[in-house]
């Protein structure tokens, strides 16, 4: 049974990485945010577009390897619709869950956790532009 979840990680996995969802750039984003991992090469962006508050609309661009381009994708679809406090509170726990429960191993982990960072980023971005907007409270 055991071989059997592995096998339909594994296929998630790879479609993730096919098929990617969310994949391009959006028109006018919140905010935006970009990394990479220098080690091997992957390169991560993000665009999100927030709306009262819930994450409306989300992009990725990137290459890499297969598990941060699913990473990336499995995270998009699960962030959009989600509400700007609760996407933040994503985790490395969540991720690999999403992942399938899989343990990359120590080489691999900051492939599936690159995304994470710059969803991080971007949300934190759209966070601070937020917060600029407000007006500043009198004395």
């Amino acid at each position: 049974m055991e071989g059997e979840y592995e096998e339909l990680y594994r296929e998630i996995i790879l479609d993730n990485y096919k098929n990617p969802r969310n994949k391009g750039r959006l028109g006018s984003p919140t905010a935006s945010a970009f990394d990479a991992n220098p080690l091997c090469g992957d390169e991560i962006s993000m665009d999100v577009i927030i709306k009262n508050g819930v994450v409306e609309k989300i992009a990725f661009e990137g290459a890499g390897c297969a598990i941060s381009i699913a990473s990336a994708s499995l995270l998009t679809q699960w962030a959009q619709g989600k509400r700007l406090k609760a996407a933040l509170k994503t985790d490395k726990k969540l991720v690999l869950k999403m992942l399938g429960g899989i343990d990359p191993g120590p080489s691999r982990i900051k492939c599936a956790m690159l995304p994470l960072k710059v969803l991080k980023l971007a949300l934190i971005g759209a966070q601070a532009k937020k917060l600029q907007k407000k007006p500043a409270a009198l004395p």
